[in-house]
């Protein structure tokens, strides 16, 4: 009889095929979507995983090389750089301090995605499905949360506030990723991985999404699905001349929110307090309540501030307190309670880096939409987009779960894919 033996698990022939680095790539993207949704903790972890990942990759100084190549990574880099260098005019040294290391993920986070060996098809799918898994679970116990008491929960949108997701992640960076997770629940169902079952699945998710945020009405939200959904009926349009689903999409985009307008008291009463918020900022009555109004106010604060400082701006951690001294020169009737700060990522970037700051910003936001690789690319194109509306009403790097969300998304879709790009064109040339 003869044995066959089994070769023992081995550290040093997993780091050799980088089967290592691989499998922690893997793991800080599941711990980053998982913390995304239920835990800060688990969001903080996976960018040291992320360094692992690339310490374990075994032609390190290849990739390390090959990396600074990347259009995508160049740009995090340079925003970073900038906020490092802006210590040089800044006021606010502490904020200063703390922000260079709150922001590291912006060269961490594409740097684990531009060196650490990629992920798999398989994998990277397996990914997807956790994010958009989670999200419709949460999206259906929050909705669980609202059934309990609608009664209160309408009374609570008529005066602009939100249902709040059960596991108690902001409303507008849950919202926008129900988005998300609504559109790469479609996207993924093209996926050659995706069974008929799996299929189905997805289609069951995107549904449960698409009405959970009407039920809910979220407003941010809301905004990014029908801001994406127009743009692509326009991309239909445009691109693929397909003018009749086009128009369909349009007279869709125009008689669902009609629909759920007179059939949802949530929609109603969402739609009803808008238009209280700005009405009331334009008659010049008092704001305080408003939540609307008051981003009315701070934008007009930021315009302010802009227009004395517009090169490079006031420095990025001086942003609130400059805006909190321009209050204090006109307040537009606010209590300082209710100074709220700029809520435009746009003006975010204008108030702290000015020009400089806002080039930098549309670098990294609109800058891969110069490869024609990655504008073909639907989860990027999808992803950059409502991240680009989205951010015209929230600072969504201002708050640790907006910039995590950003960063790691950006890293996952738009970085891996332009290196998988680059990676196919140097094997097509060699």
């Amino acid at each position: 009889m003869t044995t066959t033996s089994v070769s023992p698990f081995s550290l040093r022939q997993l780091y050799a095929d980088g089967r290592l680095s691989q499998y922690l790539l893997l793991l800080g993207s599941l711990a980053a979507v998982t913390g995304l949704f239920a835990s800060r903790a688990l969001v903080a972890l996976s960018s040291v995983v992320g360094v692992l990942a690339v310490l374990a990759q075994p032609h390190l100084r290849q990739q390390l090389r090959a990396c600074t190549r990347l259009q995508t990574v160049l740009g995090m880099a340079l925003m970073y750089l900038f906020w490092l260098l802006s210590v040089v005019y800044t006021s606010e040294t502490d904020i200063w301090r703390h922000e260079v290391y709150r922001k590291l993920p912006l060269v961490i986070v594409p740097l684990a995605f531009a060196v650490a060996v990629p992920l798999s098809l398989r994998q990277r799918f397996g990914v997807g499905l956790l994010f958009v898994g989670l999200g419709t679970l949460l999206a259906l116990g929050t909705l669980g949360r609202y059934l309990l008491d609608p009664e209160t929960a309408n009374y609570e949108i008529s005066i602009g506030h939100n249902v709040p997701a059960i596991t108690g992640v902001f409303h507008i960076h849950f919202s926008i990723m129900l988005a998300l997770a609504f559109f790469f629940a479609l996207l993924m169902r093209r996926s050659v991985l995706a069974l008929p079952v799996v299929r189905n699945v997805l289609l069951a998710c995107s549904a449960i999404l698409f009405v959970v945020m009407h039920v809910l009405a979220y407003r941010t939200g809301l905004m990014v699905l029908y801001g994406m959904l127009l743009l692509d009926a326009g991309l239909l349009v445009v691109l693929r001349r397909r003018y009749v689903l086009g128009a369909v999409v349009v007279l869709a985009l125009i008689g669902v929110p009609l629909l759920t307008y007179y059939t949802l008291e949530p929609i109603q009463q969402r739609v009803n307090v808008t238009l209280d918020d700005v009405n009331q900022y334009r008659s010049g009555r008092d704001i305080n309540d408003y939540s609307l109004a008051k981003r009315f106010a701070a934008w007009k604060t930021a315009t302010v501030i802009i227009s004395q400082y517009p090169v490079a701006g006031v420095a990025p951690a001086d942003v609130d307190a400059a805006m909190l001294d321009q209050y204090s020169y006109q307040d537009y009737g606010l209590l300082p309670k209710n100074w709220v700060m700029t809520h435009n990522q746009y003006l975010e970037a204008l108030v702290g880096g000015g020009i400089v700051g806002l080039l930098l910003w549309l670098f990294v936001l609109f800058g891969p939409f110069l490869q024609p690789a990655l504008r073909q690319n639907p989860y990027v194109v999808h992803f950059l987009l409502m991240m680009g509306i989205a951010n015209l009403v929230d600072t969504l790097l201002q708050m640790q779960i907006g910039f995590s969300l950003f960063v790691f998304l950006y890293g996952f879709l738009v970085v891996a894919a332009e290196r998988q790009t680059r990676n196919t064109h140097l094997a097509q040339t060699a």
